[in-house]
């Protein structure tokens, strides 16, 4: 069907919501077609895309067609999988609250039970409440750190991980199977919810939720010393974050939080910042005033759904430094294996985790404890594989995964990142060096001296619409036909190509099979140590670039960064 022929179906809808309406008779041709012309998809993290009429926007005949699909996947299981039914929670976006209700009434209609919060809540604790309460599926309506216009819905499976890619793909089949999402039928809500059918939850998986949260804490001995006195800021960037970040900091004893009050307010349009993505210094600016004049340690911000964490740290001149992903993957790394070392806690078999385009530091810091690490591809679902695969084989003790966009776990209680949980490892690590004379930016510095100066990078192309699709195919098609023999000058030993399954050595010729399943994603090593990997994002428009190099200063890595990100412009721009 050509977009405009679904755009017609739309039009032709007698009971289309009349703010759906407005939204189709304002459209330009360019939007009509990107809104019209394929389904939004799901991706490393679901399914993600801007609010409004048509197939590749989030809406409510969307979210019906996706439940609908997850209802007849659940239907296909033939066991006990209506009764365990489906966890839904919900973050501060508009129509989250609408979308969770109405993936829970489609699921009614079917006699699968559910289990809705009463408010919004974090990813984590959606991850948490499918495995506390046995269900057999969860949903999560986000879209994590974007700006407002964007909504999402994430789909768990029964382990509380992203669901996983082969009920992925055939909850897509039952979705794609669904030729009218104008006919998915719902059941009453009200009526469901008398029946039981629905059951809204809270308090009792809050507490239960924060318990596993504070059995992280490593050294409570320390928290207890110098916590009290700990200067932190925090902010929930408006989202879903001030529901039990605070609560968890101060059940630990953290007690001098100081909390950025104007952003605490949960709100959709995210009224004090551009974008609520902590990730960003700008989210910062609300932080870094408070910081400056309570003089805090460490300012930490989580996104919307609270699975993302922010950082910045003082440096010696006052001013706060923004942490990236990376950086804040390798500090929590350190501190979780010193102080388990030091505890006399660290297991012999002790497991990390990380995707392959986050930084090859934390890997050194694992060796340098006698820790494994795994590599993974994107998206947190393959962490929490690892995790289910430690837990069933006894063969290794999971202690921290990460990925460089700023999101990680440390406990086995869910199984997707944790920006709550990070939060208070943060604040207990900066208790530890407090103890010991430094700043967290010392410790850091002192990471870089001791294991070398690691940098990345991240260069990311936005092309939007049908064009910027056939674009981000045809660049990925050319960097998988002719692989270059340098870049920046510097040669390229090993080419990785995970969706051939292909890596090949272009110095000896020697081949090898790909270790990890098969992905869009190609990665290439330098003679030098450095690496380059291409892959389109999977929630996105977007081609991205990920860098990462070690030199023999912060200053050298970067220039390291800088002249591969040229050499890639340059690559892309010639074709």
């Amino acid at each position: 069907m050509t977009y405009q022929e679904n755009f017609q179906k739309w039009a032709d809808f007698a009971d289309l919501p009349d703010y759906l309406r407005r939204d189709l008779e304002n459209m330009d041709e360019k939007t009509k077609e990107d809104a019209f012309y394929t389904n939004l998809e799901f991706g490393t993290a679901g399914m993600r895309g801007l609010i409004g009429a048509g197939t590749n926007r989030i809406n409510i005949y969307v979210v019906r067609q996706a439940t609908e699909g997850l209802a007849r996947l659940i239907e296909s299981k033939g066991g006990n999988e209506k009764e365990r039914g489906v966890a839904i929670a919900y973050d501060s976006r508009h129509f989250s609250p609408e979308f969770a209700f109405e993936s829970a009434a489609v699921l009614a209609k079917h006699g699968i039970k559910s289990y809705v919060f009463e408010s919004l809540r974090p990813t984590p604790e959606l991850s948490f409440a499918v495995r506390h309460l046995n269900c057999f599926a969860g949903i999560m309506i986000t879209a994590s750190h974007n700006p407002a216009p964007f909504n999402g819905y994430k789909v768990y499976g029964e382990d509380g991980g992203q669901m996983p890619p082969a009920d992925a793909d055939a909850l897509t089949d039952y979705i794609r199977a669904i030729d009218n999402p104008f006919t998915v039928k719902l059941a009453d809500l009200e009526d469901s919810k008398a029946s039981g059918l629905i059951e809204i939850i809270g308090e009792n998986v809050d507490a239960e939720y924060l318990k596993e949260v504070k059995d992280v804490n490593i050294n409570q001995d320390l928290i207890n010393e110098y916590g009290r006195d700990m200067k932190i800021v925090y902010t929930s960037l408006h989202g879903t974050g001030e529901m039990l970040a605070r609560r968890a900091l101060a059940q630990a004893g953290f007690d001098a939080v100081q909390v950025v009050e104007a952003q605490a307010v949960p709100h959709a349009d995210f009224l004090t910042v551009k974008s609520p993505n902590p990730e960003n210094q700008d989210a910062f600016a609300l932080a870094e005033e408070l910081g400056r004049n309570v003089d805090a340690d460490v300012l930490v911000a989580t996104d919307p759904d609270a699975d993302r964490l922010g950082v910045e740290i003082r440096q010696p001149d006052g001013s706060y430094l923004n942490l990236s992903g990376n950086q804040i993957g390798a500090i929590i790394a350190k501190y979780i294996l010193e102080a388990h070392k030091t505890a006399g806690t660290l297991p012999a078999n002790a497991a990390l985790c990380k995707s392959i385009v986050s930084t090859e530091l934390v890997t050194k810091i694992a060796e340098s404890y006698g820790a494994t690490m795994f590599n993974v591809l994107t998206g947190f679902k393959f962490i929490g594989e690892k995790i289910h695969e430690f837990e069933t084989q006894h063969n290794y003790t999971y202690m921290f995964g990460f990925e460089e966009s700023y999101g990680c776990l440390a406990g086995t209680y869910a199984r997707d990142k944790d920006a709550v949980v990070a939060t208070l490892l943060i604040c207990e690590m900066a208790a530890y060096y407090k103890k010991q004379g430094m700043t967290l930016y010392d410790g850091l510095m002192a990471l870089y001296e001791k294991y070398g100066y690691y940098r990345e990078g991240v260069k990311s192309l936005t092309m939007k619409g049908l064009d910027g699709v056939e674009k981000i195919q045809k660049i990925m098609a050319s960097f998988r036909a002719e692989t270059p023999a340098a870049f920046a000058g510097v040669a390229v030993e090993w080419a990785k190509d995970y969706k051939t399954q292909v890596f090949k050595n272009l110095t000896t010729g020697e081949e090898t099979a790909s270790p990890l399943p098969v992905s869009d994603v190609v990665y290439y090593t330098l003679a030098d140590g450095s690496w380059i990997c291409v892959r389109p994002s999977g929630t996105e428009p977007k081609l991205k670039f990920y860098i990462g190099v070690k030199g023999d200063s912060l200053a050298d890595a970067q220039a390291k960064i800088d002249a591969l990100e040229a050499d890639i412009d340059a690559k892309v721009a010639a074709g």
